[in-house]
């Protein structure tokens, strides 16, 4: 008789499941349209370089994402979303725990208040920035889990300020139960465990929400392709003007979605201004960190000398939190330093004093950029040393052969250290190549000369060696002799302006809101410092956002 029990119990969950499954295939949250139209109707509009070719991913079927928690988002109401907002809406880290610490919000309502955005944004097609690719379907589940942990008293007595937070990652970062594309066909179905600074981030208590899209490959596939695009997510939109602005690139979803109060923060990547010009194209702060600060063990590459992740979010106080939450020593990055750097979880509270700071300007910015030039005597009546240098004349030849060669080497080393051979299909930048030319319309709509450009490189060994040396020696001039001379504390550069010089010197720049153009168009303050000087930045970065609150949320996102 218990046999026969358990043999009808057995039939009864299966049809059960069976039932359950047929609902969820029948939940259609979204469909794909005709972007075409689009497309055309804003052609006259845009900027060359923004002459896109279509918007929706051909690949991503938006429902495999959203449909697995959407059972969960459906649950906080339209109420407790708006009674939540002032709790969570471009608010700092610290705020945020406090309001937890007093029982006010759960870690649960903190997740649900980021995805309910996340859908009613990203699912209609007049709003969505295609800009979350994949989200963590036991996100509510770890939430639920923290909250219970609290309740009983078991969390951890001092905590990370990043515990319990939710965190966006840019694409190309390994992340376990979830794929890790780099934006590439080729990589649809890289199934990966965690990156070494996303085994930190959860070691602090961090909540990894999703996926986000990025410029394929970290804008290294196409030359004069529209930043943001990729073939696996589509083209990611900036907020600020959907279609008339540009995201910047490579690490777009990382810009757009915290400019959107997705999540709390997210993680980017940079090799030369893959961090630094999102976030100023999204008005948000963003840091490129000194090469070896930050492990890249886990990350799709494109150059080990040039490349690093880095935080991007609202405010400084968060930007520092989060890059402490992925510090820490890793034995299998040969670039990553092992010497502690004190004082970076706490410089966004503790800002320099404007009077004591000696910043570097740019006489030729001050002269044609109005911004800038405004900037600049702002700061000089808060009490700033300014001084006004012209740069030596440095050449920066050779860079382009720095990413060839490296990517060469570096993109086989990853395939064979984290892919798996059933599931990714590619070895090598030829075998992309190769892959992508069998569906060129799907696969690359703006063409790879960039691949191609990596294989018809002949730069020997000896000569990447001897480039490698000659453009650090070139980077650190070019800014070290205003810095040395003057004794400064920083350099003030725009956007992404001057990154290619802070990359071959391996110098962190940081990247702070300084205003808006009489578009709407973000632009952004960028403070540039010798390695390792990451704290120093944080505290002069919190200074200028205390003394000229300039961050608006984007009209459109801000319900």
């Amino acid at each position: 008789m218990k046999k026969i029990l358990g043999i009808i119990t057995i039939v009864l969950l299966s049809a059960c499941k069976e039932k359950q499954n047929s609902m969820k295939e029948e939940i259609v949250l979204w469909s794909p349209y005709n972007d075409s139209v689009e497309v055309a109707a804003h052609a006259d509009h845009e900027i060359e370089r923004m002459q896109y070719k279509l918007i929706q991913s051909k690949i991503l079927d938006k429902n495999e994402v959203f449909v697995p928690l959407y059972s969960e988002v459906t649950k906080l109401s339209e109420e407790r979303y708006h009674a939540l907002a002032p709790m969570i809406l471009e608010q700092n880290i610290f705020t945020i725990r406090d309001h937890i610490e007093k029982e006010a919000l759960t870690y649960e309502e903190l997740v649900l208040f980021f995805l309910h955005r996340i859908y009613k944004y990203e699912l209609n097609n007049t709003t969505t920035l295609n800009t979350v690719i994949a989200l963590n379907a036991q996100i509510v589940d770890q939430a639920r889990e923290l909250d219970e942990d609290r309740k009983m008293g078991r969390s951890p007595k001092i905590k990370h300020p990043i515990y319990g937070m939710p965190i966006l990652l840019k694409d190309n970062i390994n992340t376990a139960g979830m794929k890790t594309t780099a934006g590439s066909i080729a990589l649809m179905d890289n199934e990966v465990g965690d990156a070494f600074i996303v085994s930190n981030l959860k070691k602090n208590g961090a909540l990894i929400l999703g996926k986000v899209n990025l410029s394929e490959w970290a804008y290294f596939l196409c030359s004069g392709c529209p930043v943001g695009y990729s073939a696996y997510g589509g083209q990611t939109l900036n907020p600020y003007g959907r279609r008339i602005f540009e995201t910047g690139g490579s690490s777009s979803g990382s810009g757009t979605s915290i400019a959107a109060n997705y999540a709390v923060a997210a993680v980017g990547t940079e090799t030369s201004g893959s961090i630094l010009s999102p976030s100023s194209q999204n008005s948000i702060v963003g840091l490129k960190p000194t090469i070896g600060l930050l492990s890249r063990t886990g990350i799709v590459p494109i150059s080990s000398t040039l490349d690093t992740p880095g935080p991007m979010t609202k405010n400084v106080v968060d930007n520092a939190i989060l890059l402490s939450a992925m510090l820490g020593h890793d034995a299998q990055d040969s670039a990553s330093v092992e010497k502690d750097f004190p004082g970076i979880l706490s410089a966004g509270l503790h800002p320099e004093n404007l009077g004591e700071m000696r910043l570097g300007a740019f006489a030729e910015l001050i002269k044609t950029d109005s911004m800038y030039r405004t900037t600049i005597e702002n700061l000089k009546r808060a009490g700033a040393q300014i001084v006004e240098f012209t740069p030596p004349d440095v050449k920066m030849d050779g860079f382009l052969s720095i990413l060839n060669i490296d990517m060469r080497n570096d993109l086989p080393k990853y395939l064979k250290n984290h892919s798996r051979p059933e599931k990714v299909k590619v070895g090598s930048v030829e075998d992309v190549i190769h892959f992508n030319n069998l569906d060129s319309n799907v696969r690359i709509p703006y063409g790879q000369s960039l691949f191609e450009g990596i294989i018809a490189d002949t730069t020997s060994n000896e000569k990447l060696l001897e480039i490698k040396a000659n453009l650090e020696k070139n980077g650190r001039l070019f800014f070290d002799t205003a810095m040395d001379s003057h004794n400064l504390d920083a350099i003030l550069s725009i956007n992404n302006y001057h990154a290619g010089y802070a990359a071959v010197a391996k110098y962190p720049a940081l990247t702070v809101p300084m205003g808006y153009k009489p578009t709407g168009e973000p632009i952004s303050l960028t403070f540039i410092g010798k390695q390792f000087s990451e704290a120093h930045l944080l505290r002069m970065g919190k200074a200028f956002e205390n003394n000229f609150k300039v961050r608006l949320m984007p009209k459109g996102y801000g319900e």
